[in-house]
């Protein structure tokens, strides 16, 4: 396996779309492909990774570029799950973003385990103050 990650502003929507699908993740986003889009566009940061041409992760998040970076979507194909590439993704996003001072990210309640396993730090003070249908 010879993963490759890339910045790729211009991924396809259903590029997108197929990569929650397959990482599980499709469940707790839109299945609306203009909003998926609308998602893509509006972010800053779009990390990938590849195997071959076979896209098996990705990472969408926006950012100030000065203070904070919001990963906002992070998903690995379930096939390549437990490899490193999650950790790799957010890696090069932070690299992406060299001058932010805190990358953070809310999980997903089944991925909590991963994030503790990949020693990252928790945050309690985590609030929704408004969501939306």
């Amino acid at each position: 396996m010879s993963i490759v990650y890339s910045l790729e502003p211009d991924l396809s929507v259903a590029e997108f779309a197929r990569a929650l699908h397959a990482s599980g993740l499709a469940e707790r986003r839109p299945s609306d492909l203009a909003r998926l889009d609308a998602m893509l566009r509006s972010a800053q940061v779009i990390v990938t990774a590849r195997d071959g041409e076979h896209l098996v992760g990705v990472a969408r998040s926006i950012t100030d570029w000065a203070y904070c970076l919001y990963c906002s979507d992070l998903c690995v194909d379930s096939a390549y799950q437990g490899r490193g590439i999650g950790k790799a993704l957010l890696a090069q996003t932070a690299q992406a973003a060299p001058d932010v001072k805190t990358c953070l990210l809310l999980s997903a309640p089944a991925a909590i385990s991963f994030y503790d396993a990949a020693g990252f730090r928790r945050h309690e003070g985590a609030f929704v103050f408004a969501q939306r249908g």
